[in-house]
């Protein structure tokens, strides 16, 4: 109960933490809005993303199409709602199993040492130098049809690597520190310890790591679908602007089609690198005094 306590405490103030850092807020406020009207927007939408030939093609915007309609005849805003979620799930997806695998992977590195620690450094490095455009042109070649949830397996792949680096190095310095000799001899176990003594500390690190590799997966998910790598079944933002660079929109002054989504990923990417710099702001000392 009173570790329980504890815990409580700890969340209470990492809430105040990030309820007092204006940069965090205004992103998240930011990401909120996006994700809400996204939602919002699908849901009120009539319109089928993924149906072709259903309007007249390339269509400038107006009051039935707010942002117009593209080469194939489909309205680009319920592409672009429709694109957001996509994205978001691939962004998320791959955040969550980097983080996962990486936090596992580099606390046991850092906390163990030893063989166990040459072992996965190795495992990791072999990932870090791994070129991973080469590969995903691999698959594409050899699969017929990617889907959503393949492209962020791949990403996921490559995405747990620096975060392995990174936990092993902060593990390495924490588990010499006195609170930790202190639950050793109290008779904790490894995992007694890395669980209550060692994670709450890299909690709030984790956090920003999360929010670093959302930005990571969407940019990286976009530029690759850019290049014709991804799902070509279903619709997310980096599909859009291959439709439209496919089709010439750029040229032919369609800057309905390829500029929403353009706006949405700037847009994303920013209010998570505000979330991701608020956090780092609450993580590092240096910067706690100008994150108010």
């Amino acid at each position: 109960m009173a570790r329980l306590a504890e815990l409580k405490l700890m969340f209470k103030s990492m809430l105040r933490e990030l309820s007092g850092n204006r940069k965090f807020m205004v992103g998240f406020t930011l990401f909120i809005a996006i994700v809400i009207v996204s939602y919002v927007g699908r849901a009120l939408t009539p319109y089928d993303p993924l149906a072709a030939g259903m309007f007249p093609i390339d269509h400038p915007p107006c009051p039935e199409h707010p942002l117009g309609t593209d080469s194939l005849g489909r309205d680009v805003l319920a592409q672009l709602f429709f694109s957001v979620e996509q994205s978001l799930i691939v962004g998320f997806t791959v955040a969550t199993i980097g983080t996962l695998v990486g936090a596992v992977i580099g606390f046991l590195a850092g906390y163990y040492g030893g063989v166990v620690d040459l072992i996965l450094r190795s495992f990791t490095d072999i990932f870090i130098v791994i070129p991973m455009l080469p590969i995903l042109i691999l698959i594409a070649s050899m699969v017929r049809v990617v889907s959503i949830w393949m492209t962020a397996t791949i990403l996921s792949i490559f995405a747990w690597a620096w975060p392995a680096r990174q936990v092993r190095a902060q593990v390495l310095s924490l588990k010499e520190r006195d609170f930790v000799y202190m639950a050793r001899l109290s008779g904790m176990g490894s995992f007694e310890i890395i669980f209550r003594e060692l994670m709450p500390h890299m909690l709030q690190w984790l956090g920003a790591n999360f929010t670093n590799s959302v930005v990571w997966a969407i940019l990286t998910e976009a530029g690759i679908e850019f290049l014709g790598l991804g799902p070509q079944k279903t619709m997310t933002l980096g599909m859009m602007l291959y439709w439209a660079m496919y089709h010439a929109a750029v040229f032919r002054g369609l800057w309905w089609w390829w500029a929403p989504p353009i706006i949405t990923i700037i847009l994303i990417a920013t209010s998570l690198f505000l979330m991701h710099v608020g956090l780092d702001e609450i993580v590092n000392p240096r910067l706690r005094t100008r994150g108010g």
